[in-house]
């Protein structure tokens, strides 16, 4: 299956009845097992009910840390609101589009048009995240690593505000983001952040080395220190006119902007 073109991805999800539209809850003890069986990509998280216990139990963790996919067990009347039926205390949530790995999204970014990736440390937002794939899409950009257990869900907030791209361009959750971005270095990628000190280089003025990864930080708190220390250079955006700052995803569309620039 292309990496680019998911279309298809739940076309025979191997569940009874109709297959899971992107974004969708998948509920049943059963039919979460099979899908983390055989299509885990497909799956941003599972969720299960606190207090349950069992073989189905025990064998649905056991596959989500085989596959590493994210699992978290919530009160009863927290996944009675979220999926309302009988769900059997087990939920999937299913992702945007088919997760991928660090070395599909460091491949795609080497034959993109614009070699660059996005790396989000701790972006809580599901649209900031739609909205930034939909302009690295437009711009010929290749991928987007998001932390595991920090990063937004990748559900439908994040597929209306991502017009579709999602599911056409590599996405991988990693377990350490800060370990990701050390394996990309050793593969020849340099490492920008974004940042708003004044000693940054200024992102209008700066020029990159391709391919790149490109890391914005989270909303209120930008980048963690550790991430930091991976950055090979900071850039700011410099403002005209003095706001508290640039929502993420703008912040990124116009960085994206300037390296799409130099590219060309």
């Amino acid at each position: 299956m292309s990496r680019h073109d998911r279309n298809n991805r739940f076309s025979s999800a191997p569940h009874s009845g109709a297959a899971p539209e992107p974004g969708e809850l998948l509920p049943g003890r059963k039919p979460v097992r099979e899908l983390l069986a055989e299509r885990p990509r497909g799956i941003d998280d599972v969720l299960l009910r606190q207090g349950l216990r069992g073989p189905d139990i025990d064998a649905i963790v056991a596959a989500c840390r085989e596959a590493r996919v994210r699992f978290r067990f919530v009160a009863a009347a927290d996944l009675d609101r979220l999926c309302p039926g009988n769900h059997q205390g087990v939920v999937a949530r299913l992702a945007a589009g088919e997760l991928t790995s660090l070395d599909d999204v460091l491949a795609a970014t080497r034959a993109a048009p614009l070699p660059v990736a996005v790396a989000l440390d701790r972006v809580q937002d599901p649209g900031n995240v739609g909205t930034l794939a939909r302009t690295l899409f437009a711009l010929g950009g290749g991928g987007i690593l998001l932390p595991r257990h920090e990063g937004a869900r990748l559900g439908p907030g994040a597929a209306k505000a991502s017009a579709g791209t999602l599911a056409r361009l590599p996405v991988a959750k990693v377990t350490n983001l800060a370990q990701a971005l050390d394996a990309a270095i050793e593969a020849g990628f340099s490492i920008v952040g974004a940042a708003g000190e004044p000693e940054a280089d200024n992102a209008l003025e700066a020029t990159a080395d391709f391919p790149l990864i490109l890391v914005l930080g989270n909303e209120d708190e930008g980048i963690r220190q550790g991430i930091r220390k991976r950055c090979g250079r900071l850039w700011r955006i410099p403002q005209a006119r003095p706001i508290d700052s640039l929502n993420v995803a703008q912040a990124g569309a116009i960085i994206l902007g300037r390296l799409a620039a130099l590219r060309r």
